[in-house]
């Protein structure tokens, strides 16, 4: 009798020390907020770029800060922007907003989008598109300027890229497997992307000739996963994929978040990828302009303006999502409203 009560009061035991560990069933998914992030103070998070912080042991985005909630005339308002910054502690779950980078290095108020960074040596790569000075309409010549920091806060200016006259746009850094150094980027001119290389994260020299020139496009995104290189560029109306075994030549595979999703502020076209891949696991992040889309977006920019020639603000927000990719019959999927886990490791 008493064996028996022994047997039962062990099996007890197991079966809650089960339920508190897992055993013998499925976690539960740990899904994303939607939106993933919203900028607190300028209400403009835009061209996400995800990177761990190994010193704090942090995930961060790193977006263009557009002033959405500034009232200036025309376009000033994606004009005149840092860097913000936001952290996650959790893994992913919440996220704290850390300000904007200090990264002026000439006298005025100038623009800054679309940064990129990489990590290599214990140093941070930061490259980032600069044009000076501030326009209500749309002008400047963008070129990349190149920062290193240590620890993603304070970082120090390098140089502007020497790379071509025409206005360039949103550079991506990708390490070749042959160990030299890849640059993609827009050729505003052109509107498509072109390509430099360096030996080392420092210095690049163009390559000549268009590597993606299929359709118009910006923001070139270059990763790896599953066995290939993939680059993604933003069509207007999804993300292209091209799929390359070498960074040398691409083969365009598919698009991706052409279709609007169903999540809140979620149901307009994505824009602007990033990417985190953490082993077997690969989130895009985006942003939406979730007012400006549902009504007609740049194209009717100009009914949209108030009587002091000022676009309101329901129209200028935007705001970060993350969705997950995989990879099947050979090419890269999304599906935005499909619910999955979400979790960044250390």
């Amino acid at each position: 009798m008493r064996i028996n009560i022994y047997i039962i009061f062990f099996g007890w035991l197991l079966l809650f020390a089960g339920s508190e560990y897992g055993y013998g069933q499925q976690e539960p998914m740990r899904i994303p907020s939607a939106p993933l992030f919203r900028d607190p103070v300028f209400d403009g998070a835009a061209d996400p770029c995800v990177i761990y912080n190994h010193r704090e042991k942090t995930w961060n985005i790193f977006y263009t800060n557009r002033r959405a909630n500034v009232a200036v005339q025309g376009t000033a308002w994606v004009y005149g922007t840092h860097i913000g910054y936001a952290s996650s502690a959790d893994n992913g779950r919440t996220w704290q907003y850390r300000g904007t980078l200090d990264l002026e290095f000439e006298p005025g108020f100038n623009t800054f989008w679309a940064p990129h960074i990489v990590y290599d040596k214990g140093v941070y790569h930061l490259y980032v598109t600069y044009i000076p000075g501030v326009y209500n309409v749309w002008g400047g010549r963008g070129r990349i300027a190149h920062y290193t920091s240590k620890d993603l806060h304070k970082w120090k200016f390098r140089s502007l890229l020497e790379l071509s006259e025409n206005p360039l746009l949103d550079a991506t850094v990708y390490k070749k497997p042959d160990g030299t150094w890849g640059m993609w980027y827009k050729d505003s001119k052109l509107g498509l992307t072109v390509t430099a290389v360096g030996k080392t994260p420092y210095q690049f020299t163009p390559v000549p000739g268009v590597v993606i020139g299929d359709c118009g496009h910006e923001a070139p995104l270059v990763f790896e996963y599953k066995g290939y290189y993939w680059l993604l560029t933003d069509q207007w109306e999804g993300f292209g994929v091209y799929r390359s075994e070498d960074t040398e030549t691409w083969e365009k595979t598919g698009v991706i978040l052409g279709n609007r999703g169903t999540r809140k502020e979620d149901n307009v076209r994505a824009s602007h990828p990033g990417i985190a891949v953490t082993g077997e696991k690969a989130y895009i992040f985006y942003f939406t302009h979730p007012g400006w889309e549902k009504e007609g977006g740049w194209a009717d920019e100009s009914a949209k303006l108030d009587a002091a020639g000022v676009l309101p603000h329901v129209y200028k927000y935007s705001v970060i999502q993350v969705a997950e990719l995989t990879f099947e019959n050979g090419t890269l999927i999304c599906d935005r409203d499909k619910p999955f886990d979400f979790y960044l490791p250390d």
